[in-house]
């Protein structure tokens, strides 16, 4: 299973915002779509970086209201871990768990195609586990 049939599933839409949009623009959105992270983006798609809510939790932590007022490039990550449709399940369950973290982009041609989460990831590997068992039950069935 790859990140294509991934993302054939869930459709390619990610939210995204400018580095220069305040993060309270940013919250706004987690808050509004009930997601865990933007990507952040320039003016052609490019990935920039990406704002996780552990990225605003720890600015807030630091410096309080007044992080609400801050550029969103202030609390990304700028050193963004990306995959492209190509990768298996298996190789982003890897990516993620190493760098511990929930979201992974993914890059096509250089531009932003998609986002794969921890969710997504687990949700695959779960209905292949099923498909699977129930190969092996039809097989011993016939037997």
């Amino acid at each position: 299973m790859t990140v294509k049939a991934i993302l054939e599933s869930k459709g390619h839409d990610v939210f995204t915002l400018g580095p220069n949009e305040k993060l309270s623009e940013a919250i706004r959105m987690l808050a509004e779509h009930r997601i865990g992270a933007l990507v952040i983006t320039n003016g052609d798609r490019k990935i920039v970086g990406i704002l996780s809510e552990r990225d605003i939790v720890r600015v807030v932590a630091k410096e309080g209201a007044a992080a609400l007022d801050i550029a969103v490039r202030s609390a990304m990550t700028p050193k963004v871990k990306i995959c492209n449709e190509n990768h298996t399940v298996n190789e982003v369950m890897e990516i993620m768990t190493k760098g511990r973290f929930r979201h992974l982009p993914v890059e096509k041609g250089g531009q932003l195609d998609g986002i794969v989460s921890i969710g997504d990831v687990v949700k695959r590997r779960i209905e292949d586990v099923e498909r699977e068992a129930e190969e092996i039950r039809a097989y011993i069935a016939t037997a």
